[in-house]
């Protein structure tokens, strides 16, 4: 139908996510589907050899305190983690996908999008228990990185 579409996968098969716009799994996640890897270079081919096999316009691997990185036919796009101190990490790839989202449906670029949503989920992991990030927090943390 034309709709993008946003996926936190579960499990260890990803066949069931095949056409879907983007994948969002944390690196425990990624490592249960595509085996372990010794270095950069390796994580990058096997997350381009699952995006392309899967058919995904993009791949994002979220990587806590190495931050996130985007895979997509262009390359990659790696984000790194905002500074901050870490007090719960409960909802906190809610908090980038559904950031993602509303940044995509904004029409924003997929660098720009993983930027905001890399500040949002720095944002929940600062506060306790399950937390939102509010577009003026969103904002604040925005203006003094810029």
């Amino acid at each position: 139908a034309g709709k993008k579409v946003l996926v936190d996968p579960k499990g260890d098969d990803y066949s069931k996510y095949a056409g879907a716009t983007v994948l969002t799994p944390n690196r425990a996640e990624f490592r249960q589907v595509a085996g372990s890897w010794k270095d950069e270079t390796q994580l990058v081919e096997k997350a381009q050899a699952l995006r392309q096999e899967l058919n995904l316009e993009a791949l994002l691997v979220t990587r806590s305190e190495e931050g996130m990185s985007l895979f997509g036919a262009d390359g990659v796009v790696r984000q790194p983690a905002v500074a901050r101190e870490v007090f719960d990490v409960s909802g906190a790839g809610d908090t980038v996908i559904a950031t993602l989202a509303v940044m995509l449906a904004h029409g924003v670029d997929w660098a720009q999008a993983i930027h905001v949503a890399n500040v949002a989920a720095g944002v929940v992991v600062g506060k306790l228990g399950t937390a939102v990030a509010t577009r003026d927090e969103i904002n604040a943390v925005l203006a003094e990185r810029d």
